[in-house]
């Protein structure tokens, strides 16, 4: 303990740099399908949690160009390293969007049938600023 604060020991499990690789490939193929506007192959990335609770890929696709349009409009995207925090994968991806605006999108992946699949993504401001 130091000046009241506790450290512990993380006792998250880590993930091999090749697990990493493969959750970097499948956002950066969701990204590419939603920009081009295919909406069953972006579908196909999500959890099927996430795809039961949009009902089809088309649900989805309006789902996020409503809400998700950083994702879309962003001129830079950078992944930065991903973290597994109390057994969630979570992998953030560095967005600048054409004013400058920076947010990190954090997407939470989980394993299905031995292949990573999107479970959710949260987009949060940066305290990075872009030049």
């Amino acid at each position: 303990m130091v000046s009241g604060i506790v450290f512990a020991a993380d006792p998250s499990p880590t993930l091999a740099k090749r697990e990493w690789s493969v959750i970097k490939q499948v956002i950066a193929a969701q990204r590419e399908a939603l920009k081009k506007g295919d909406s069953r192959r972006a579908y196909g990335f999500a959890t099927r949690g996430i795809q039961q609770q949009f009902g089809d890929a088309e649900n989805f696709m309006r789902m996020v160009q409503t809400s998700y349009t950083p994702l879309l409009d962003a001129r830079y995207a950078e992944f930065l390293d991903g973290a597994v925090i109390d057994g969630n994968v979570i992998q953030p991806l560095r967005l600048i969007l054409p004013d400058n605006t920076v947010l990190v999108a954090l997407y939470t992946m989980e394993k299905e049938k031995g292949r990573w699949h999107i479970a959710g993504c949260v987009l949060a401001p940066s305290t990075v600023q872009a030049t």
